[in-house]
């Protein structure tokens, strides 16, 4: 595997992403709380730049002990939305929000020297 720059730690603030290419990927780069994450940005459904739409918290339905409609609210777990056709993206994980069987391909990131690379 090839280690692809992305970025200089310094520049590449918490809540930004980078795209990079590796030969024919295009991989989306993640910085959200600390941590990195890396993806293929090809969407799983219809090809789509799955990593460059908006990045929204999950929402969650609320309902009541008497199972009453209570309203909706954010959650602590993080998506990125394709912004073709809307398909959402487990930030930590890359599963597909409406089906959590499918999976975008993950790439590995390295810090090393201030500098952080994908595996590819």
């Amino acid at each position: 595997m090839a280690e692809v720059f992305v970025a200089k730690i310094s520049e590449f603030p918490d809540g930004d992403r980078r795209l990079v290419r590796a030969g024919p990927a295009d991989i989306g780069v993640f910085h959200h709380d600390g941590a990195f994450y890396a993806y293929s940005n090809t969407c799983l459904h219809s090809g789509g730049p799955a990593c460059e739409g908006i990045m929204i918290p999950k929402v969650v339905d609320v309902i009541g002990e008497d199972r009453v409609y209570q309203g909706q609210v954010f959650s602590d777990e993080m998506h990125f939305v394709c912004p073709w056709h809307g398909w959402e993206y487990d930030l930590k994980t890359g599963e597909c929000a409406g089906d959590r069987k499918k999976k975008l391909r993950q790439y590995q990131t390295l810090v090393r020297d201030g500098n952080l690379y994908v595996m590819a």
